[in-house]
């Protein structure tokens, strides 16, 4: 069993910026795919940027050029960058994990992952 556990949430004013941490103590020692989700009331989980086990990274549309997924493999985490954050950036992030996922230009639905956070919410004020 696998256990992620997420920080570094809080509240910011638009064009602020935050940076999420997921940390997984129990990943052996082998490469994980890991992304980054968010979720608002009413509305489906979406992911927001992932990385497989080819170390290769991918953003969601929405996100780019202002998020940064960056993996530390010593410290068994990823990290989720959020830069230039506006009002409609808010809600729960979930950090998510699965021994393998997909290769595409975006990054991996939520039902490839296996193991998930609890989450940490993020509110950006306008």
């Amino acid at each position: 069993q696998v256990t992620l556990v997420e920080s570094g949430g809080g509240s910011v004013q638009a064009g602020g910026s935050l940076t999420l941490s997921c940390v997984a103590p129990g990943f052996k020692d082998r490469d994980y795919c890991m992304g980054w989700f968010r979720q608002v009331p009413g509305k489906e989980r979406e992911p927001v940027a992932g990385i497989n086990v080819e170390g290769e990274i991918t953003d969601a549309e929405s996100v780019k050029g202002r998020f940064t997924l960056t993996q530390d493999k010593v410290k068994k985490a990823v990290f989720l960058q959020m830069t230039s954050l506006k009002p409609e950036d808010s809600g729960i992030y979930y950090c998510a994990a699965h021994e393998y996922c997909s290769i595409g230009p975006t990054p991996p639905p939520d039902y490839e992952y296996k193991w998930w956070g609890q989450g940490t919410r993020v509110t950006v004020s306008s």
